[in-house]
């Protein structure tokens, strides 16, 4: 699709973003650094297993905004993503070495051409589960 997406345009149950997003434990500290989330669950094996976690996961919050990319790079603008919501269902276990796939696909949910916006559900998995819950944006088309 070449430019900004346009209401009229679109259906519900169209996919209109898909991505496979990689992260491993450099990202992990980067973004410990730039959230300041230093939490040891994101960083220690140790910690996240004595936790009763599967080793060190992704930040939530990574997740969230790693999947809302998929949505502002569709829309071609951040500033008409008005509003996103997730549930955080299940972590991220990220390996050492190696990374984690975060895959993220982006489907219309609904259309309001009254406020012109539209509604993107998005389908968050990692490892074959899903990782967000009721992912949805609204982006304000017009």
């Amino acid at each position: 699709m070449s430019g900004r997406p346009v209401l009229a345009d679109l259906a519900v149950g169209q996919e209109v973003g898909r991505a496979e997003l990689t992260v491993d434990r450099a990202r992990l500290v980067r973004y410990a650094g730039a959230s300041g989330d230093f939490n040891p669950i994101h960083w220690n094996e140790r910690v996240a297993t004595e936790v009763g976690l599967p080793g060190v996961i992704a930040h939530g919050m990574w997740t969230m905004g790693a999947a809302a990319t998929v949505v502002a790079d569709w829309a071609q603008d951040p500033g008409a993503v008005v509003d996103y919501q997730v549930r955080f269902t299940r972590p991220v276990p990220v390996p050492d070495p190696g990374h984690a796939v975060v895959e993220v696909v982006a489907t219309v949910g609904a259309l309001d051409a009254d406020a012109g916006t539209v509604r993107v559900d998005l389908t968050v998995t990692s490892g074959g589960a899903r990782v967000l819950g009721k992912a949805q944006a609204v982006v304000r088309l017009s």
